[in-house]
């Protein structure tokens, strides 16, 4: 049976819904930098920091808690890329 609280993709590649939290650690953000960090986070959730899965009736919620270490991976990619 799949770990439901870290990446794997076999479960992933059956993903139909995806949400985002973001870490209480985390301050206050401008939306546009919360939508980019959502989608960058969501294009690659092998890299995330938290990854957790839900059933679904047809497949997966994927549900990423954005922490720091995953904003200032994201942004020293952008920066870098």
């Amino acid at each position: 049976m799949a770990d439901f609280n870290k990446f794997d993709p076999r479960v992933d590649s059956l993903v139909i819904e995806t949400k985002t939290f973001w870490d209480a650690a985390i301050g206050k953000l401008a939306d546009a930098d919360m939508h980019w960090l959502a989608d960058a986070v969501h294009r690659h959730p092998e890299k995330a920091s938290n990854v957790q899965y839900e059933r679904a009736h047809t497949g997966f919620t994927r549900t990423i808690t954005v922490t720091v270490a995953d904003i200032e991976r994201l942004y020293d990619e952008k920066m870098s890329g």
